[in-house]
């Protein structure tokens, strides 16, 4: 079996190891129900074993990683906190001792969240582009000029290195892992079960154009932003938009720029854009996927998606359709 150890210590993100160890533990119960022999086996690890406490109040039962011998773990992730329980983790001598060894034999290694910084403090991100939460991505860069860090993907992978933004990127990227290692139908049933809207592939961002501007200050367009999500194939010029929002065309534009800091136009471009990259991501046809963003004919779309990606609609579609 695949042995996939989470290391976690007092006060760690409890949905950091709980939502990736329901995914590999859904993919073990799908190969089941095809008649195959279960292939993750997940194990939580801390300093010292026993019950750790989440930051949230709910323990979970550990054990030691210094009771794991080095090769006996194929896959090791350092789970993420908030600062004031990170620090410590990041000084624990037992932590420091076990942890580079067990990765050294591993055939993959990384973190969720946050708890990259306890694997980059030790050297092993060194050289190695890594994704972490996006609040801590200054901070990440600031303390290790070695690390690349990549602000806008979900999760990175880089070689054996795989690294998660935040809490619920975590889930992505086990989805990956399970891609990788067994198939991509196995991983698309894990994620129907688990009710996820998409499996969501690492280069998308981790704030959405509608996220970014929903997040600005009060949102005082939040309920314009999503109608105008849901409905990408419509009519989004400035007149039409100004007359759903009640404004006129000149107070709406000035407005809108500044809650979002995009004009419209560059919003709802960059809207139909993302949404076009997450189905064509899914195997759409680009006369499927232009309809039903808005871009429409294909040749706008293909237009519009290599000038803001650097590469065509149908070979992003066939180099990530299966991830």
């Amino acid at each position: 079996m695949h042995h996939v150890a989470f290391v976690v210590y007092p006060g760690f993100e409890l949905l950091d190891p709980s939502g990736p160890a329901s995914v590999f533990t859904g993919a073990n119960r799908a190969l089941g129900q095809s008649g195959k022999p279960a292939f993750y086996r997940v194990t939580l690890l801390s300093a010292e074993g026993g019950a750790v406490e989440s930051s949230s109040g709910v323990a979970v039962e550990t054990r030691s990683i210094t009771d794991v011998r080095p090769g006996d773990v194929q896959t090791v992730l350092v789970v993420g906190a908030e600062r004031e329980h990170l620090l410590p983790a990041v000084a624990d001598p037992a932590l420091r001792a076990a942890l580079p060894p067990l990765v050294r034999q591993a055939e993959r290694f990384g973190s969720v969240c946050t708890g990259g910084f306890v694997l980059a403090a030790l050297g092993l991100f060194d050289g190695h582009r890594v994704a972490t939460h996006w609040d801590a991505c200054r901070p990440f860069a600031d303390a290790f000029a070695k690390v690349a860090v990549d602000s806008d993907a979900l999760y990175v992978v880089d070689g054996r290195l795989w690294t998660s933004a935040g809490v619920t990127t975590g889930i992505d990227m086990a989805l990956a892992m399970i891609a990788h290692d067994l198939d991509a139908t196995i991983a698309g049933e894990v994620a129907k079960r688990l009710i996820l809207y998409a499996r969501r592939p690492g280069y998308q961002s981790q704030f959405s154009p509608v996220l970014k501007a929903q997040v600005k200050g009060d949102s005082p367009f939040a309920d314009l932003i999503g109608w105008m999500q849901a409905n990408l194939d419509a009519p989004l010029d400035v007149p039409s938009l100004a007359a759903r929002a009640g404004m006129t065309e000149r107070t709406f534009h000035r407005r809108f720029v500044a809650a979002t800091g995009e004009t419209p136009a560059r919003f709802v471009e960059a809207a139909r854009l993302d949404a076009a990259r997450m189905l064509l991501s899914r195997g759409l046809s680009l006369k499927a996927v232009a309809a039903q963003v808005g871009l429409f004919p294909p040749a706008r779309l293909a237009e519009a998606f290599e000038r803001r990606f650097g590469v065509a609609p149908r070979l992003f579609r066939d180099m990530h359709a299966v991830l």
